[in-house]
């Protein structure tokens, strides 16, 4: 399953000086002073990981950035090309590592930062991370800064007068610590294991700006601790203003001291991005701020209020120095808007360009989807943009506020991503990432790699058999399910022990159910929770048959015949499928699954299935608000977004497929109409932070093209 990568003697993890150099740490390492080549390599790669992510120049040249996302133990490590970029004679690798210092919804904190690199040239080991490399940590970074968000890591705030050309070749490091040997190369905690990456690079280009908006105004006051709060309190005092420019897309504001400007790009969708800017004749005074947006909130770009949930605060600050410069920051940010802000008092002739860079899966399509309807065209167009927005270095939840990867984005996106295009690696990764990071007792995490235990959702495990499965049937690669199978055996009879004397599992403590946007009953025993349990049973064993695991298949095939048992005793009244023994919460959710599970008997069907078309035909929505309740308890509580991809599934095994298109015209269909580039996470988002470009909406693509393919991955 895991290749090993192999590095050579000598070659070990080196750190910063100080080994508890890690809080927001921006680590800058250069190669060995005085080492060169006797000639030109005709190949030259370098193996290269960092703990947490890295930044690479050859020579004064950008690179690449990397690794991919992945647990310490598993640690992924990158082939890089570096052929055109070595030289005859001295030669320079500079390598840039930010160390958080904590865990969020992409990354593990071990204790611990650390480069680890291996050049081979011709065949030849050409050099190693060892002590003779030089370390600094960046000053121009500030280290006391708060989070973008609960998932993701720190706002930069940038010191510019404090930065040095260090990754020039001809910068002196002489007056640098060496670096500190942290660990062996492979087998000392944390990098217990190393792998190669298993996704291809991401692709990094300029996108073209539209000005959405720009305004003038003032600052009260020095510049506070938190740079996305300045840029929301500069921004409501500003007024919409026409901002004096030059050609090739340079900008000639003039700001005294405590004025601002703001420019308001849009990139036409979502993306994953890094804003920055070019500057001439700074004074070295002025400072810019760099935000990111989703959403329009009218006319305005929305600027997340950190008070909230999510604790939203996508913007980054930067310092200037005198004269000519780049703006740029470590980390790529995520949206569809990108605000800049200037705030003055500006030099004599400063001039800034602005520039958005797009970072990309490099996504080739093997068929461009089209259909007849100009509406349904419209949704084919707008879930495949959602599909680019949110496969990343695996399948991200959102760009913007997120960048996480959850177990459920896969479970729609990768089928969708399949009828386009044959590239099953995010799938495949996505399935083994969740195998690496299973829990002591066999419960896989929700989202990976991560630490947020709070966030280990037990329903996404029975999932990630749905993942195993359709990526068996669309790859036929047995040997990868073999590698997963202990996984699924050991998690599977780990949730068999849950069950209850009433034939019914309920949820573990501190771990939740299931996450779905629409106000469905929780409580426990829990029909939909048992119902996604008996779905992965059913398939487990039917894989389990196709492989001749005979002892698996009955043992599995014997618990789903006796849960289905109990959950019709439990929640079925005779005409409709309850959520909770309380009555309290009837849903289309639990009766597509009752559907796709087997649990009616055949002259059921029909009316569930009307009743499921009916309501996705209702354009009434449901409220987005947490612990919302329907007003009326008799009718069923409308499926998400995300969870229609059930409903579609039961209408289409149940021959509604003509259905199928009416309801994505109407739901989907309204926001082609609306003019909107991507698929929302909820019928409605105008709760804070709720995102316009969401993996777990993207399926649409897969139901309106499935039908023209055998559907056959369900029991």
């Amino acid at each position: 399953m895991n290749e090993p990568v192999v590095f050579p003697p000598g070659a070990v993890w080196i750190g910063s000086a100080h080994p508890f150099d890690l809080r927001e740490a921006y680590l800058c390492f250069r190669s060995p002073r005085g080492w060169g080549l006797a000639r030109a390599p005709k190949e030259a790669h370098l193996f290269i990981t960092a703990d947490s992510r890295y930044r690479l120049w050859v020579n004064g040249r950008f690179v690449a950035r990397g690794p991919a996302r992945c647990w310490p133990h598993a640690q992924a490590v990158d082939r890089l090309d570096l052929t055109p970029y070595l030289q005859a004679g001295p030669n320079l690798l500079a390598v840039q590592v930010y160390q958080p210092g904590y865990s969020h919804f992409a990354y593990v904190h071990r204790g611990n930062a650390g480069l680890l690199a291996h050049l081979v040239c011709d065949g030849q080991t050409a050099l190693v991370t060892d002590a003779t490399w030089r370390v600094r940590r960046d000053p121009s970074y500030h280290e006391w800064v708060p989070r973008l968000s609960i998932y993701q890591a720190g706002v930069e705030d940038r010191d510019l007068r404090l930065a040095e050309d260090w990754t020039a070749p001809g910068y002196d490091d002489a007056a640098w610590p060496t670096a500190r040997v942290v660990a062996a190369a492979i087998g000392n905690a944390p990098w217990t294991g190393l792998e190669p990456r298993k996704l291809p690079l991401l692709h990094e280009h300029d996108l073209p700006l539209t000005t959405a908006t720009m305004r003038r105004g003032r600052v009260a006051g020095p510049p506070g601790p938190d740079p996305h709060e300045d840029l929301r309190r500069a921004w409501a005092q500003a007024q919409p203003a026409v901002l004096p420019a030059a050609d090739e897309g340079w900008w000639l504001p003039e700001l005294a001291a405590g004025e601002t400007a703001f420019w308001v790009f849009d990139l036409g969708r979502g993306y994953t991005c890094q804003g920055w800017a070019e500057v001439e004749a700074a004074s070295g005074q002025e400072r810019v701020l760099i935000g990111y947006s989703e959403k329009f909130q009218g006319r305005e770009p929305y600027l997340s209020d950190p008070a909230t949930y999510c604790r939203v605060r996508m913007t980054d600050r930067f310092r200037l120095r005198p004269g000519a410069q780049v703006v740029e920051g470590f980390s790529p940010r995520g949206g569809r808007l990108v605000i800049f802000q200037v705030v003055g008092p500006t030099g004599p002739g400063f001039r800034i360009r602005f520039r958005v860079r797009g970072i990309e899966y490099p996504l080739t399509l093997d068929r461009v989807p089209t259909h007849p309807d100009p509406i349904l065209q419209g949704v084919l167009d707008l879930c495949l943009n959602t599909l680019r927005a949110c496969l990343h270095d695996g399948w991200v939840d959102n760009p913007w506020r997120e960048n996480a990867q959850w177990i459920g984005d896969a479970l729609t996106a990768a089928p969708a991503l399949a009828m386009v295009c044959g590239d099953l690696r995010p799938l495949r990764r996505v399935i083994e990432m969740a195998a690496q990071g299973a829990y002591p007792d066999g419960v896989l995490p929700g989202v990976f790699p991560s630490e947020a235990h709070a966030y280990t959702v037990v329903d996404f495990n029975f999932q990630w058999v749905e993942l195993l499965a359709t990526y068996r049937r669309l790859s036929g690669d047995e040997a990868f399910v073999t590698a997963m199978w202990p996984t699924l055996v050991r998690m599977l009879d780990r949730f068999a022990r849950d069950i209850g004397p009433d034939g019914l599992i309920r949820s573990q403590p501190g771990r939740r159910l299931f996450l779905d946007w629409a106000p469905i009953s929780k409580a426990e025993p829990n029909a939909i929770y048992n119902l996604h349990f008996l779905l992965a049973l059913q398939l487990a064993a039917r894989m389990a048959a196709a492989r001749g695991a005979t002892a698996e298949a009955d043992r599995w095939t014997g618990l789903a015949a006796g849960l289905r048992v109990a959950i019709r005793t439990a929640f079925w009244d005779g005409s409709r499928w309850w959520d909770d023994r309380e009555r309290s919460t009837c849903s289309q959710l639990g009766t597509a699954l009752a559907l796709l599970t087997g649990c009616h008997r055949p002259d059921e069907a029909p009316a569930l299935l009307d009743a499921l078309a009916a309501r996705s035909l209702d354009p009434t929505d449901e409220s987005p608000l947490p612990g919302a309740r329907p007003a009326d308890p008799q009718r069923l509580v409308l499926a998400s977004p995300y969870m229609h991809h059930r409903v579609f599934a039961a209408l289409r095994r149940g021959g509604r497929q003509a259905v199928i298109e009416d309801i994505i015209r109407l739901r989907w269909g309204r926001w082609v109409q609306a003019g909107f580039p991507t698929a929302w996470e909820n019928w409605n988002v105008d709760f804070p932070d709720g995102s316009q470009c969401h993996a777990f909406s993207a399926h649409p693509l897969y139901e309106l093209l499935a039908q023209e393919v055998s559907d056959d991955e369900l029991p």
